[in-house]
């Protein structure tokens, strides 16, 4: 019996992407949960797995060759597992081109303009001192919505990202389109894209993924030590 991979986790938009993956492909693990709001991600014993101090992350004891291997950095992870299971990465070299430009799309694009609209729009006009900046606001609001225009174009052409196929392209963007009302984006000029973002939700992999310690996501609020943690310095 294979022995179950390590899951270092903590529910945001990120790592629901590896907790949907590792319920979609019915891969066993174990979740070491990394509270991000007290400041785990920067433990050693973490950073010895994730030197960028930030989760997901995985350790898998059946990695290539049988031997151990550690992996950080959400879209890696999920190649990896693709690769692993040879699951949800499609079934021709152009399937598999298309997964991973959708795939990179999320990393370098959705996922970090999201974020920083719901920094921006959520997280800084609480903080102690509030840091409400129009700008800010405006600007990562805004590229947040071309971004879905750009989501919605494609899914007008095809079911899913990548093709008429689900994939870990899908995984990788599902969490943070989810969360399009506190980004404050509309959803009525984007029937494609509501489309997908029902049909992906409804999968019983991303129900039971999404789930994973869904009750310890909290507000933001006024808590120092948590936006130090957070958002403070360091080396």
């Amino acid at each position: 019996m294979t022995a179950p991979i390590d899951l270092y986790f903590w529910p945001t938009p990120n790592g629901w992407k590896v907790s949907i993956a590792l319920e979609e492909m019915k891969l066993a693990y174990n979740t070491h949960l990394i509270n991000i709001g007290a400041g785990d991600q920067f433990k050693p014993e973490f950073l010895a797995i994730a030197p960028n101090n930030r989760m997901p992350a995985i350790i898998d004891p059946d990695g290539p060759d049988g031997a151990p291997i550690s992996i950080f950095e959400s879209g890696a992870i999920l190649q990896y597992l693709a690769r692993k299971t040879g699951s949800f990465y499609g079934e021709t070299e152009r399937d598999r081109i298309a997964v991973d430009q959708w795939l990179m799309w999320q990393m370098g694009g959705l996922g970090p303009m999201a974020g920083q609209a719901h920094h921006f729009l959520k997280y800084a006009p609480v903080m102690d001192p509030p840091q409400d900046l129009p700008y800010a606001k405006d600007r990562y609001r805004n590229e947040t919505g071309r971004l879905y225009g750009v989501m919605d174009r494609q899914l007008a052409k095809s079911e899913y990202l990548a093709g008429d196929f689900y994939s870990i392209a899908d995984m990788s963007a599902w969490g943070w389109a989810s969360l399009w009302e506190g980004q404050q984006q509309t959803l009525d000029d984007k029937p494609n894209l509501k489309r997908w973002l029902d049909t992906v939700g409804a999968r019983a992999g991303v129900i039971a993924g999404r789930a994973l310690a869904a009750d310890l996501r909290k507000e933001p609020k006024k808590d120092s030590g948590t936006q130090n943690a957070l958002f403070g310095k360091r080396d």
